[in-house]
């Protein structure tokens, strides 16, 4: 088992969004699978300049970029991994940036003029499957406590999963990624108790994707718990009253 983990994060290697990485990558080396993630921020990704090069029968789905930049060695190891972490914190609501540029990218793989129906029954051009159609996993990380902040990454991938063929094998989303010290700071483990066990939720998914290819509901449930160690804290945050109170708590754990 060969899992690759792309990380968006603009932070790179020192982000939310890598910690958690390390955790799932922790428990599918316990598991004995190969683990490696790709921090984007390290590496050259220019944008998709929609010029059209790629389509051109001459140059037979090569980007024009395909040796000036690192995204075709990217590709290169997607194909080569039998499971796949796309991995990224929130930015105004959506994937970061580096994560959709390279994504974008995923234009230059696919031969826009041959139309076809996907498994699900979408209408849909065609797509390089050894690459587009990888299992994988999607992780959100973000501060904010609302659920809708992540919604729109979440709503991205799974549309991704049904044009692209692609096996959605788990969703892993943690928020309050503030509040809890982005896991890196003890005292705020020690004032949110259940962070131990969204944490080791993590690493157990990572087992279960070296193990099995997916991550149990169980363990999905348990990762994307809320940290607030209160009673029904996911319906009372839906009421304003109980958000006043909230919010100045918030202030008083963030001090």
């Amino acid at each position: 088992m060969k899992l690759l983990a792309i990380n968006g994060s603009h932070r790179g290697d020192k982000g939310h969004t890598r910690h958690l990485l390390d955790l799932v990558c922790q428990g599918a080396n316990e598991a004995g699978a190969e683990c490696e993630i790709v921090s984007l921020a390290k590496y050259k990704i220019n944008r998709c300049l929609s010029c059209g090069e790629c389509h051109e029968a001459e140059h037979n789905l090569q980007c024009a970029y395909h040796d000036r930049d690192d995204v075709a060695s990217i590709f290169a190891k997607i194909g080569q991994s039998d499971v796949v972490i796309y991995a990224t914190p929130v930015y105004v609501f959506g994937m970061s940036g580096l994560l959709k540029t390279f994504l974008d990218r995923l234009y230059s793989t696919s031969d826009v003029n041959q139309m076809m129906l996907t498994h699900s029954g979408l209408l849909f051009h065609h797509i390089d499957h050894a690459v587009c159609s990888k299992p994988f996993v999607t992780l959100v990380c973000c501060d904010n406590l609302e659920d809708e902040t992540p919604r729109n990454v979440l709503s991205y991938f799974r549309a991704f999963a049904r044009f692209m063929d692609a096996p959605h094998m788990g969703e892993l989303v943690r928020n309050g990624g503030k509040l809890a010290g982005y896991g890196l700071d003890p005292e705020k483990r020690k004032k949110f108790p259940r962070l131990e066990k969204v944490y080791a939720a993590y690493i157990q998914a990572g087992r279960e994707l070296a193990l099995e290819g997916r991550i149990n509901q169980r363990t999905q449930r348990i990762a994307n718990q809320e940290i607030i160690p209160v009673p029904f804290f996911k319906i009372l945050k839906k009421f304003p009253p109980f958000k006043k109170v909230m919010l100045v708590r918030a202030k008083e754990m963030m001090a």
